[in-house]
């Protein structure tokens, strides 16, 4: 199993948009999940804490969404780029996207104390817009599969209101 993604997509985010709760490198209370290749698959790693316990010895669902929220708008991040010519680490700017709608199916219970692999396949659906198949492992056992849709991100959400 990777054990760690080498170059993501998320590192090269500008700081203005580096700020997300699950994905955003500049904020201090966040998760920080990273986004990188492997080969033609998308990979997302994370070890849950102890405060995202749903009940002794299993990980809280809403940590899962939000795992699969992330890594579904970076891996259509990395498609995006990869089909402009670019990849993690090059100097180029990725677009960036947000989620559309995201369907998440919970396969079994996520044990605690594992690190989580999110697998993604991306699929363009338009040129603006990629859905993302998305299975989450812990010790190579499926607990969630999820489909997400990740646009990209409108101009607005980069205009400030005056």
């Amino acid at each position: 199993m990777t054990k760690q993604v080498k170059y993501a997509i998320q590192d090269d985010y500008p700081a203005d948009f580096s700020h997300c709760y699950g994905c955003g490198r500049l904020n201090e209370d966040g998760y920080h999940f990273r986004t990188g290749w492997d080969g033609d698959k998308t990979v997302t790693i994370y070890t849950p804490k102890p405060e995202h316990t749903a009940i002794p010895g299993f990980v809280y669902g809403g940590l899962i969404a939000s795992l699969v929220d992330c890594h579904g708008t970076g891996s259509a991040s990395l498609a995006l780029h990869r089909k402009n010519g670019h990849e993690p680490g090059s100097g180029e700017e990725p677009p960036r996207f947000v989620t559309a709608s995201l369907n998440l199916d919970f396969i079994k219970p996520t044990p605690q104390d594992v690190p989580l692999k999110a697998i993604g396949m991306p699929e363009e659906v338009h040129p603006r817009k990629f859905r993302i198949h998305t299975e989450v492992q812990a010790d190579e056992t499926v607990c969630a599969k999820a489909v997400v849709t990740a646009a990209v991100m409108p101009a607005t959400f980069t205009q400030q209101s005056g």
